[in-house]
C-alpha cells in the first residue's frame, strides 16, 4: 500500500499514540512498523488479538511489559561461549521477571474463565484446571480462550535461573557476597583487613595529630593514607601516594598498613577473579535456553504491542469494526480520532452498496475535508488491527491501496501551482488504481478555468466509476452535482449549513446535494440587496434551475424531518393513553373484586343468621317432641343449613386466593424470600430462581416442590443472621423444622468486606453450613479486591468444603472480581 496516504490522512500520527501506549522498546518498534494489511483473514486476526487485549483490561486490569529489552546481541554473544556483563545478565533477569509476570496473568485469566465455563462436578473442575495450569490439553485438544492465549502458553520465564540471577546480582555493578563461597571468602577476608587499617590508622591519627593537615582517613589510588602536612614529611614514615593542589598537604601511607593494603590489593585481583566465575557460572546456565530467551523477547514485544492497541482504543473510546469483502463501508456516528472529543461532530456515511461514487458538496468549512479524512483514516486503522472510534457495528471493506489527493498540493520548489500538483498527484493515482482501490480527492478539478475544471472532473469520476473504483469527492462544480444525480451507481451528499447562524452543522446528508448558499450567507453578512440580484440575474438558467431543485429538495427534508418528529411525537402520546387504559382496566377489576367480596360477606352474615335460628328451633323440637321421628327431621333441617353455610364459605375463600396481590416477576424475587403458596396455602421458602418458563422451586419444611411465579406472593425478604427456632422448652424442634428455619432466616449473600482473614474464614464457614441445610443452590460472597488476601482465603475455603460443587468470580453485573459465587451439591 502506497505510503505517501499515510502522511495525507495523517496515520502517522496514530502510529504516534499507539507507540505512546507501549511499555518496551520492542514494542514502540512494532508500534512505528505497523503497516495496513490486505488480506481479510489477517485483518481478523489482526482485530481479534485487539479485541482479546481489551476485554482482558476490562476483566483483569492492565498488564506492564516494563522490564523488556531487546537482549538478542547478548544472546549471539553466549552462543559464541562468551561470558555476558553484570548489565547484560541483569537485563534478561529483567525479560524473564517479565515473562514470568506476563505468564502470571495469562494463567489468572485462563482460571477465572475456566471457573465460568466448567460443569458443578468438583472432580471435572480440578482435573481441568490442573491440566491447564500444568499446559497439558484437555481431552486430548487445547483450548484456545482467547486470540492471546497461545502467546501467554509459550512464554518461558525460566523461574530456576532467574532465581539464581536475581540472588546474585544485585545492581548492574554489584554481586551479592553469596554469589558463589569463593567469593564469600574473599569479602569477609577483605572486610577483616579493611577493619585492622582502620583501627591501625586510627591509632595513629590520635597519637600524630599534630602533623596531620585534618583527622580524617582517606583514600588514594585504592590504598588508605592520612593528610600529613608537608614540613613533617620526614617524621611520618611511610610512603607518598599524592599530595595537595597547594602542596601543603602529602597523602601519606603509613609503612604500618603497607602490608595490610598490599594484602587488600590481592585480595581484590583474586575478588575479580570470583566475579568472573560467578558471570561464567549463569551465563552456563543460559546457554541452554538461548532459543526460549529470544521467543520471550518476540512474544512480549507481541503483547505490548497488542496491549498498546487496547490501551489506544480505550483512549479513543472506539470499537471493533465488521470486515467484509465487498468493499462496502458503513461507518456509524465516526468521530476523527486526531480532533477534540468535546468539539468532535460523528458523521455517519455509507459507501459500495447502491452506489460506487459519492459526491459531496457544501459551503467551504463545512467538514467535507473531515469526512473524506476519517473515511480514509478508519480504513488504514482498522485494516492495520485498530479499533475504530464509531458506532457498534460500523462495516469496514478491505482494499488493496488506498489513495488520497486531499489538500494543499503546491511546490514552489519544483514549479508547481497548487492545481498542476493536484493533477500531477491524480494522474499517479489513475495509473495504480482499480476496482480493490480506495479513491479519496478533496475539490477535484479546482484551480484552474471552472468549465475546464469541471469537465476534466467529470471526465476523472466517470473514468473510476466504470472501473468500479469506490471513490469519494467533495466539489463545488454544479455540474458535477448534475453528473451525480444523472448517472446510476453515483450518489450526491451535503454537509449541512444553518444559513441562520451562518455556520455548519457537521451532519453528512446522503442522497441530497448541497448549495453553495454564497447568496444568502452574503446578505446575511450585509451585501447590499441590488449587488446579490445583479449576480443571481447573471446566472445560468441551467444553474438556477439547478440551484431551485437543490433548494426544493432540501425544503423536502426539512418537512420530512419535521413530519417525522410528530409522528414520534403521536407515538409517544397513543402510548401513554394505552398505559392509562390499561391503569384503568386494572382498576376496574379490582373494583369488582372488592364488590365481590362484599356481597359474599353479607351473605355470610345471612347465612350465619340463619344457622342460629335454625339451631334454636332444633332445640326448642327436641324440648316439645319426644317422638323420635320429630327429633330427626329436625336434625336433617340443621344438617341442610350448614351444608351450605359451608358451600358459601368455600366460595369466598376462592375469591380471596384466586391470584396473589402484588404479582411477583423475576426482578423482585430472592432466594431465601418468603412466600405464600396460593394453590397449596402455606408459606414456603423461595430455593431457586425462576427459569425460562416462570418456575421455581419452594421449600415447606422437608417438602421441596416445583410451582409457577404467577401462584406465588411475597411475605417478606430473605434476612441474615438467622437462628434455629426453639418450642416453649426450649429444645431444638425435628430435623425438617430445622431445615425450614434456616431456609426462612439466611441470606444468599455474605459480605465479608473490611474483616480480617483470620475473623473471616471461621464467620465464613458457618455461613457455608447454614447455607447447605437450607438447601441454597448457591451464595454469593462479597470479598471486594483489595490486596486479593480475602479472595484467595474464600477460594481456599470453598476448595476444602465438601458441600461446594464448584464456584466462580462474579460476572459483568454481578461484582465483577470483588464477588465469588459458589454452588452446593445437589
Amino acid at each position: 500500500m502506497n505510503t505517501k496516504a499515510f502522511k495525507t490522512l495523517e496515520f502517522n500520527k496514530i502510529l504516534e499514540r499507539l507507540e505512546g501506549c507501549a511499555d518496551s522498546q520492542e514494542g514502540k518498534r512494532l508500534c512505528r512498523e505497523l503497516r495496513p494489511s490486505c488480506e481479510i483473514s489477517e485483518i481478523r486476526s489482526l482485530q481479534e488479538e485487539t479485541a482479546a487485549a481489551v476485554n482482558r483490561i476490562r476483566l483483569y486490569g492492565g498488564l506492564s511489559f516494563s522490564g523488556v529489552r531487546d537482549v538478542s546481541a547478548s544472546i549471539q554473544r553466549l552462543s559464541l561461549a562468551a561470558s555476558l556483563s553484570i548489565p547484560e545478565l541483569l537485563q534478561i533477569s529483567g525479560l524473564l521477571t517479565a515473562a514470568g509476570r506476563a505468564q502470571a496473568y495469562g494463567r489468572e485469566d485462563a482460571d477465572e474463565k475456566t471457573q465460568r465455563l466448567l460443569p458443578r462436578a468438583v472432580r471435572l473442575e480440578q482435573h481441568y484446571t490442573k491440566n491447564k495450569r500444568e499446559g497439558v490439553p484437555v481431552d486430548g485438544q487445547e483450548t484456545e480462550m482467547d486470540a492471546l492465549s497461545g502467546y501467554f502458553r509459550e512464554l518461558a520465564p525460566l523461574k530456576t535461573v532467574n532465581r539464581e540471577l536475581t540472588r546474585c546480582i544485585l545492581s548492574e555493578d554489584e554481586l551479592a557476597d553469596d554469589a558463589s563461597e569463593g567469593l564469600h571468602q574473599v569479602r569477609r577476608r577483605i572486610h577483616q583487613l579493611q577493619e585492622k587499617i582502620h583501627t591501625e590508622l586510627s591509632g595513629i591519627l590520635n597519637r600524630s595529630r599534630s602533623l596531620l593537615q585534618d583527622g580524617v582517613i582517606t583514600m588514594r589510588d585504592g590504598r588508605y593514607c592520612l593528610p600529613v602536612k608537608a614540613e613533617y614529611k620526614a617524621s611520618f614514615p611511610g610512603m607518598v601516594h599524592d599530595q595537595s593542589a597547594t602542596g601543603a598537604t602529602l597523602f601519606i601511607e603509613p609503612m604500618s598498613v603497607v602490608r595490610l593494603n598490599n594484602e587488600i590489593r590481592e585480595l581484590e585481583s583474586e575478588e575479580k577473579r570470583e566475579i568472573e566465575k560467578v558471570l561464567r557460572t549463569l551465563s552456563d546456565a543460559l546457554l541452554p535456553y538461548s532459543a526460549e530467551i529470544l521467543r520471550d523477547i518476540r512474544l512480549l514485544a507481541q503483547l505490548d504491542f497488542s496491549f498498546a492497541k487496547a490501551k489506544l482504543s480505550h483512549a479513543m473510546q472506539a470499537t471493533q469494526p465488521v470486515f467484509n469483502d465487498r468493499f462496502y463501508i458503513h461507518i456509524k456516528d465516526g468521530r476523527h480520532p486526531l480532533i477534540d472529543p468535546k468539539r468532535v461532530v460523528p458523521i455517519s456515511i455509507y459507501l459500495g452498496d447502491t452506489f460506487e461514487l459519492l459526491i459531496i458538496t457544501g459551503p467551504n468549512t463545512g467538514g467535507k475535508t473531515v469526512c473524506l479524512k476519517t473515511v480514509g483514516l478508519f480504513q488504514l486503522m482498522g485494516q492495520s488491527g485498530l479499533f475504530i472510534p464509531a458506532f457498534e457495528g460500523s462495516e469496514l471493506g478491505v482494499f488493496q491501496e488506498i489513495f488520497a489527493d486531499i489538500g494543499d498540493e503546491q511546490s514552489i520548489e519544483q514549479s508547481l501551482s497548487t492545481f498542476s500538483a493536484h493533477m500531477t498527484n491524480t494522474v499517479r493515482i489513475l495509473e495504480q488504481a482499480d476496482a480493490h482501490s480506495l479513491c479519496l480527492f478533496d475539490e477535484l478539478g479546482a484551480g484552474t478555468d471552472p468549465t475546464e475544471g469541471a469537465a476534466l472532473a467529470m471526465a476523472i469520476l466517470n473514468f473510476l466509476h466504470n472501473m468500479k473504483t469506490r471513490t469519494i469527492a467533495t466539489t463545488h462544480y454544479a455540474e458535477i452535482k448534475v453528473y451525480a444525480l444523472s448517472t446510476e451507481g453515483v450518489e450526491n451528499a451535503s454537509c449541512e449549513f444553518d444559513v441562520e447562524t451562518l455556520s455548519p452543522t457537521y451532519r453528512l446528508l446522503i442522497g441530497v446535494p448541497g448549495k453553495s448558499n454564497a447568496f444568502a450567507i452574503s446578505q446575511k453578512l450585509g451585501l447590499p440587496g441590488y449587488i446579490i440580484e445583479d449576480a443571481r440575474a447573471r446566472l445560468a438558467s441551467e444553474d438556477v434551475r439547478l440551484e431551485d431543485v437543490i433548494a426544493s429538495l432540501e425544503e423536502s427534508r426539512v418537512t420530512a424531518e419535521r413530519e417525522r418528529e410528530e409522528i414520534q411525537r403521536y407515538r409517544t402520546e397513543i402510548e401513554e393513553y394505552k398505559r392509562r387504559a390499561r391503569e384503568s382496566s386494572k382498576g376496574v377489576e379490582k373494583g369488582k373484586d372488592r364488590i365481590l367480596q362484599k356481597a359474599r360477606e353479607e351473605a355470610a352474615t345471612i347465612l350465619a343468621e340463619a344457622k342460629e335460628t335454625a339451631d334454636a328451633i332444633v332445640k326448642e323440637l327436641r324440648k316439645q317432641e319426644q317422638n323420635g321421628a320429630a327429633t330427626i327431621e329436625a336434625e336433617k333441617t340443621r344438617t341442610k343449613l350448614n351444608q351450605k353455610l359451608r358451600a358459601t364459605q368455600a366460595a369466598m375463600n376462592t375469591g380471596v386466593v384466586k391470584g396473589p396481590a402484588q404479582p411477583l416477576s423475576a426482578k423482585n424475587i430472592r432466594v431465601g424470600d418468603t412466600v405464600r403458596v396460593l394453590s397449596m396455602n402455606l408459606n414456603a421458602t423461595v430455593s431457586t430462581l425462576p427459569d425460562r418458563d416462570g418456575m421455581v422451586y419452594v421449600t415447606a419444611g422437608i417438602i421441596r416442590t416445583r410451582v409457577s411465579i404467577r401462584e406465588l406472593e411475597l411475605v417478606q425478604h430473605a434476612k441474615g443472621g438467622g437462628t434455629v427456632p426453639r418450642n416453649d422448652a426450649g429444645r431444638s424442634r425435628g430435623a425438617g423444622a430445622i431445615r425450614m428455619s434456616k431456609a426462612m432466616g439466611i441470606s444468599p449473600e455474605l459480605n465479608l468486606i473490611g474483616k480480617m482473614t483470620a475473623d473471616a474464614l471461621p464467620e465464613l464457614n458457618k455461613y457455608l453450613d447454614d447455607a447447605c441445610l437450607a438447601h441454597l443452590p448457591q451464595v454469593r460472597i462479597v470479598h471486594g479486591r483489595g490486596t486479593g488476601a480475602l479472595k484467595k482465603m474464600v477460594h481456599t475455603a470453598l476448595k476444602k468444603n465438601k458441600y461446594v460443587e464448584s464456584f466462580r468470580l462474579g460476572e459483568y453485573g454481578e461484582g465483577s472480581d470483588g464477588v465469588t459465587i459458589a454452588f452446593f451439591r445437589k
